[in-house]
C-alpha cells in the first residue's frame, strides 16, 4: 500500500511536477480572467455583483489545494507568479491602449473600456490580491500543523473566509473611497466576502476530491515545519 509521504527532503520539495504546473497555470488564468470580467456588472436574484465573482474564488480554492498538498512555500511561489502575470497583462494592455487605432476600426471605445482600468483600481486589486492570498495560504498552513492534517473542510473554509475578507477590506476602500458612500462600501465588502466564501462551501466536495486525488498521484503531503513565512523568500521553494 502506498503511504502518503510527509515530505522532509529539501530536494524533493524543490521538484516541480506536472500536476503542480497545471494548478499554477489554472491559478493564473483565473486571476487574469477575473480582472477582465470585473468590467461587467451582473444582477442575479436581486444581488448585484461583477462577472469576475464567478471566477475569482476559484483562485482561492486552488491556493487551498496547493498549500494543502505542496505546502506554503509552493503556494508563495504561485501567488507571486499570479501577481507578476497580472501586472504584465495590465502593462501590455496600457501599451496597446496608447497605440493609435486604425481609422476604420470601430472597437476602440469597447477595447478601452475592458482593458483601460484606472490606475487606482489596478493598484487596489494587486494589493488586495497579495494580502488576501498570503493570509489564505498562511492560515491554511498553520491550521494544518495545529490540527495534524485533520479537518480539511474547516481549514479550507476558514482560510478562504479570512483571505477573501481581507481582499475585500483592502480593495473597496482603496478603489472607491470618496466615490461610493461609506455605508455602501461596507455593504459591498460584506456581500463580496460572503458570496466568495459561500462559493468555497458549495464547491468544497469537489475541492476535497481534487486534494485527495493529487495527494495520491503525487504521493506527498507537506507539513510546513521549521520554514520561513517571509513572503519575499520566493526562491525558497
Amino acid at each position: 500500500m502506498c503511504l502518503i509521504n510527509h515530505v522532509k527532503n529539501k530536494n524533493m520539495q524543490k521538484t516541480v511536477t506536472i500536476p503542480f504546473m497545471l494548478m499554477g497555470i489554472l491559478f493564473n488564468v483565473c486571476l487574469i480572467a477575473s480582472n477582465l470580467l470585473e468590467t461587467k456588472v451582473i444582477q442575479v436574484g436581486g444581488i448585484t455583483a461583477t462577472a469576475g465573482l464567478m471566477v475569482f474564488p476559484i483562485s482561492y480554492i486552488i491556493n487551498d489545494c496547493i498549500a494543502e498538498v505542496w505546502g506554503y512555500k509552493k503556494a508563495r511561489l504561485i501567488i507571486w507568479s499570479g501577481f507578476a502575470m497580472n501586472f504584465l497583462v495590465v502593462a501590455f494592455a496600457q501599451l496597446a491602449i496608447m497605440l493609435p487605432g486604425a481609422p476604420f476600426w470601430e472597437g476602440e471605445e469597447g477595447f478601452n473600456f475592458v482593458f483601460g482600468m484606472a490606475p487606482r483600481i489596478v493598484f487596489a486589486s494587486l494589493c488586495a490580491f497579495l494580502v488576501g492570498s498570503f493570509i489564505n495560504a498562511y492560515v491554511m498552513s498553520k491550521m494544518k500543523i495545529a490540527s495534524n492534517g485533520k479537518n480539511f473542510s474547516a481549514r479550507a473554509v476558514i482560510s478562504t473566509l479570512l483571505g477573501e475578507s481581507a481582499d475585500s477590506l483592502i480593495f473597496f476602500p482603496i478603489a472607491f473611497a470618496g466615490i461610493i458612500p461609506a455605508n455602501e462600501l461596507l455593504i459591498m465588502i460584506g456581500t463580496q466576502a460572503f458570496l466568495k466564501s459561500a462559493y468555497e462551501v458549495l464547491i468544497l466536495p469537489v475541492t476535497i476530491r481534487v486534494v485527495k486525488y493529487i495527494k495520491k498521484i503525487e504521493n506527498t503531503d507537506v507539513y510546513d515545519t521549521n520554514i520561513s513565512y517571509n513572503i519575499l523568500k520566493v526562491k525558497d521553494i
